[in-house]
């Protein structure tokens, strides 16, 4: 059997636009001379629809595309794709998860989603109904199982989830020949290694081929890597697709099996570990770049902006920014800003300079002195002659994100936010002021990752024999928000290594001060992170969206409350 696999970029809710993609990687397949052709999960209506599934339009909306592909696809080719349906029973929740295979006009099988995840970016639960049985499409000499994304990753042991059902069991009792996966599995650094060692397992479980598709493009925060694949006893990978880019794979299962290409599929050796933990290497942050990269082009693009703006300090979080940007949107399509105050060094207004002038963007210099001495004169009175204190810290960070809020309604520009995680987790930002924007690409990267990032950009300019385009001395400095004399980060933050390492226990691990402790870590500071972090959630609940690409990034991945008591210390 020619098996293609179409690894596409839905977005959510626009079902012609998706209708056409579905239709035109169909013709391609057809081409091909495929048999069937795979597109993702809820590729007709995008992932995650979230509450749009409580609006009877769009399930309507779901359904009726459907019909409209049983008439406009290829005739003599299966159709395998993922939309939301009316459920088949009579109790329960009135929707599911549904993988229908197209054929001829006519809806030839139908598989809905057993296991429903609740945990990290998942809701699922809330809105689907899980599959009460299972069956095998029996086409072409082959009988083809559908598991749908969640459904293989039962024996993960995921924290939190524990499945009673085992779809993938009961497939292989049906006699199935090949295993088809439709996914829409996020990004996460490191994550493919583990969905190619979860493949391999099932795929020799059951000694049949697996077929893999996975989604590709980013939806809000959340990023789809693509990078779909074929596995076939033992573990060989025939077909790998292309990461963070729509693709059309195809796969014969009576071609002897290809050596697997070099690089992203890549299988897990014994004991490695968390690439979060360890530290990425070169190949995960070239992967990382990618994935922002696509995931700030697909914000803009699906929220109708062509054009982008962010402030420049001459910092390295700004610089990273900058440089995401201009890959994402072009240089022509994005604007820097450098808003000095009276307490900006020299060498950060020319680092900014520099690196505006490595990347060919548009820069302007907005000095914020004058506003800052209104604000100082019309407060005055009010701030009765009390020291010079984070209030006026503040007031410059606001008066910034005014002026870059400004400019986008005047241009219809997005703002980019360029905090980072570290940054977020301790609340080390201003509501209001350079939390101001529309999207944050690096507020899941620690500050020590944010480095890591930069480095790499440079060394493969500087073996690409090209100039760096992020300037050294942005590198080098100790960081600083500079709203007061000599001010460092560390003035007020532990050593980045230190709080990175501290944040990842506490954040990815859920360990308390008294488990941390026993890692090796200092209670009272660890501690003094715990308390920080969580008396700063108001802070990041007011937020823009960050770009997940971690195992729990703030907001959809950590939903936690405001008004609680700091137990964990």
């Amino acid at each position: 059997m020619r098996i293609s696999i179409a690894q596409i970029n839905s977005t959510i809710g626009d079902f012609s636009g998706n209708r056409e993609k579905i239709r035109a990687f169909s013709l391609r397949a057809a081409g091909q001379g495929a048999d069937l052709v795979l597109f993702p999960e809820l590729a007709v209506c995008g992932y995650p629809p979230m509450d749009l599934l409580d609006q009877d339009r769009f399930v309507e909306l779901n359904i009726g595309t459907v019909h409209i592909l049983q008439r406009e696809l290829p005739r003599n080719l299966a159709v395998g794709l993922g939309f939301v349906n009316r459920s088949p029973y009579s109790r329960g929740k009135s929707l599911v998860n549904e993988y229908a295979v197209l054929l001829n006009g006519e809806i030839a099988f139908e598989q809905c989603k057993t296991l429903l995840p609740t945990y990290d970016v998942f809701d699922e639960a809330r809105n689907f109904e899980p599959a009460r049985e299972w069956a095998a499409f029996e086409y072409r000499g082959e009988r083809i199982g559908f598991a749908i994304c969640e459904d293989v990753w039962r024996e993960t042991g995921i924290p939190g989830t524990s499945y009673e059902q085992d779809p993938v069991r009961e497939l292989l009792k049906t006699g199935i020949s090949v295993l088809c996966v439709p996914s829409a599995s996020p990004y996460v650094a490191g994550k493919l290694k583990v969905r190619r060692a979860l493949a391999e397992r099932i795929a020799a479980r059951g000694n049949i081929p697996l077929v893999y598709v996975n989604a590709v493009g980013a939806n809000d925060q959340i990023l789809f890597d693509g990078r779909s694949f074929v596995i076939t006893p033992p573990a060989s990978a025939p077909v790998t697709a292309r990461a963070f880019e729509e693709d059309l794979a195809v796969w014969d299962s009576g071609v002897p099996n290809a050596a697997a290409p070099e690089d992203p599929s890549k299988k897990p050796q014994a004991g490695e570990e968390d690439p979060f933990k360890a530290g990425l290497s070169p190949r995960e942050l070239d992967m990382l770049e990618e994935g922002l990269v696509m995931g700030i082009r697909d914000y803009m693009k699906k929220c109708g902006f062509t054009r982008a703006h962010l402030g420049l300090s001459g910092g390295i979080d700004s610089a990273l920014v900058a440089y995401l940007g201009i890959k994402a949107a072009g240089a022509e399509n994005i604007a820097c800003f450098s808003m000095p105050s009276r307490f900006s060094s020299q060498g950060s207004r020319d680092d900014a300079a520099e690196l505006a002038a490595n990347l060919g963007c548009r820069y302007e210099i907005l000095p914020i002195e004058p506003v800052f001495q209104a604000f100082l004169g019309a407060l005055e009175g009010v701030f009765e002659n009390r020291p010079f204190d984070i209030a006026e810290e503040n007031l410059q960070a606001r008066i910034r994100g005014s002026l870059l809020m400004g400019f986008s309604n005047k241009f219809n520009s997005m703002l980019l936010t360029t905090g980072n995680k570290s940054e977020l987790a301790m609340g080390y930002c201003t509501l209001y002021g350079d939390m101001n924007g529309a999207l944050g690409p690096i507020g899941d990267m620690f500050k020590t990752e944010v480095f890591a990032l930069c480095r790499r950009i440079n060394e493969r300019a500087a073996k690409a024999g090209n100039r760096a385009p992020i300037p050294q001395a942005v590198i080098d400095k100790p960081p600083s928000a500079e709203l007061r004399p000599n001010q460092k980060d560390q003035d007020s933050l532990p050593p980045y290594e230190v709080l990175d390492e501290i944040l990842r226990l506490y954040l990815y691990e859920n360990l308390s001060k008294d488990e941390i402790v026993k890692q090796g870590w200092d209670g009272e500071l660890a501690a003094r992170i715990i308390h920080t972090v969580a008396r700063a959630e108001f802070k990041r609940r007011q937020a823009p969206p960050v770009l997940k690409v971690s195992p729990r990034a703030f907001g959809m991945g950590r939903r936690m409350p405001i008004a609680r008591a700091v137990y964990e210390i």
